[in-house]
């Protein structure tokens, strides 16, 4: 296999075909490639995505027309090699070399001469062409100009700093399981195995790994010692503050990350329903509490269509980690910034305040529901908790008062990048009664 084509192949899956990279990615890596082969594919497929927008700036200039349709994957060949050459520390007689023969792989051996002119006239030119554009969003941020324009309104002080954030790549977070030991026995046992890692703060389970590895080489992962979720991620269950005896809702619950942390911090709660729409998702919920030795109720179902799947009683604690933008976790999924468009914030605002509506009867009088979502555009969070607390009597709101994120109008929000945690949003609601 190819490495450079096969990476093609991935971008031209997310840009032509609007796939995701976990789709995608997987799905294109034969499995009897070596190690270092399917390393690369993954960082030339990332980090090309990662840069698209700035790449694509790039590529415009050097490209004497457009390339037809039918060659868009030799357009994304040659945007992999713009990243190459741009990004990576490789040796650039290696980066075009390889690049140019990438084009038999991909059987169009007529782009040879296209792709080594394309390259070779970046890497004279790198430092005119880049200097034409530098005032340009889609080049200084790597983001598309419709998304930082919202980050702007919504976050005045802070927007440049969570673009730059979106292009880090993204802290190696992990959580322990307190029902096996602390968090402070594992990091001894990482110490013991030369693996260097700190505490997060805000989290009493949380650590950082300095350098990603294969979950399979965390000590104790295959017995349910540790897991891999983001700090801000770890945030939900403490303030879900479940307690012994409860029922407990976690809507949209896959892959079960909050899920399992809630039945590691409260292993008495009284039932736990793992509810998801999407059922090859909610199988993977039972894997990861299969391998933690957890049990909840698995059911599959529209968190905003109850009657089809609930059984009258009602939760005293409901989670709705509802579908959103993802705009926090652009630099864990950066073919986000490729995939949304601003037409899709609107249908998403709709559809949270379609749950949302939909899940309050289910909560008991004195319950909590808390609302969740990886984004950092304000109608999906707190504009869209002001609006439901105003169509509501039987609501209220409490305040969440910690050392993590910033105060809203109406919930708490972490910003991408803030103290190692991906971009988070938390509103606490009371049902009255």
């Amino acid at each position: 296999m190819d490495a450079r084509a096969c990476a093609a192949r991935v971008v031209h899956a997310v840009t032509a075909h609007g796939r995701s990279l976990t789709d995608a990615l997987p799905e294109a890596i034969q499995k009897e490639i070596d190690s270092r082969q399917r390393a690369l594919i993954q960082e030339l497929s990332y980090g090309t995505l990662r840069w698209y927008y700035r790449l694509d700036v790039l590529l415009q200039q050097l490209l004497k027309k457009p390339l037809k349709q039918r060659d868009a994957d030799i357009r994304c060949l040659l945007l992999t090699g713009l990243y190459q050459l741009s990004q990576l520390a490789m040796p650039q007689r290696v980066a075009v070399n390889e690049t140019v023969q990438a084009t038999k792989a991909l059987q169009k051996d007529w782009a040879r001469g296209l792709v080594n002119g394309v390259l070779r006239n970046y890497q004279r030119q790198a430092e005119v062409l880049e200097g034409r554009v530098d005032n340009t969003v889609e080049f200084r941020f790597a983001h598309p100009q419709w998304l930082a324009q919202m980050l702007q309104t919504d976050w005045p002080d802070a927007w440049q700093a969570v673009l730059d954030a979106n292009n880090e790549r993204p802290p190696f977070s992990l959580r322990t399981n307190p029902q096996h030991l602390t968090r402070d026995e594992y990091l001894d046992e990482l110490a013991a195995r030369s693996l260097e890692a700190r505490p997060l703060p805000h989290t009493a389970t949380g650590i950082l790994l300095a350098r990603p590895l294969p979950v399979e080489s965390l000590p104790g992962f295959a017995e349910g010692f540790v897991s891999v979720q983001d700090a801000a991620a770890q945030l939900a269950a403490g303030l879900l503050d479940a307690k012994a005896g409860q029922r407990v809702l976690d809507a949209c619950a896959a892959p079960g990350g909050k899920t399992a942390h809630i039945l590691e911090s409260t292993p008495d709660v009284a039932h736990l329903s793992a509810l998801d729409i999407d059922a090859r998702r909610l199988e993977r919920v039972g894997e990861n509490l299969s391998r933690l030795s957890l049990k909840a109720t698995l059911q599959q179902g529209d968190a905003g269509e109850p009657a089809a799947w609930w059984d009258g009683q009602q939760y005293e604690r409901i989670l709705l980690d509802a579908p959103c933008s993802a705009t926090g976790v652009i630099r864990r999924h950066p073919d986000i910034k490729v995939l949304r468009q601003p037409e899709d914030v609107a249908t998403l605002v709709s559809r949270q305040a379609h749950m949302l509506r939909a899940l309050w009867p289910l909560l008991s009088p004195g319950g909590m529901l808390l609302y969740c979502t990886c984004s950092v555009l304000s109608d999906e969070n707190s504009r869209q908790i002001g609006s439901f607390l105003g169509s509501r009597t039987d609501a209220t709101e409490l305040p969440i008062n910690a050392a993590w994120g910033r105060e809203c109008a109406h919930g708490r929000q972490v910003l991408p990048g803030d103290d190692d945690m991906d971009g988070f949003y938390f509103a606490c609601l009371r049902k009255l009664g």
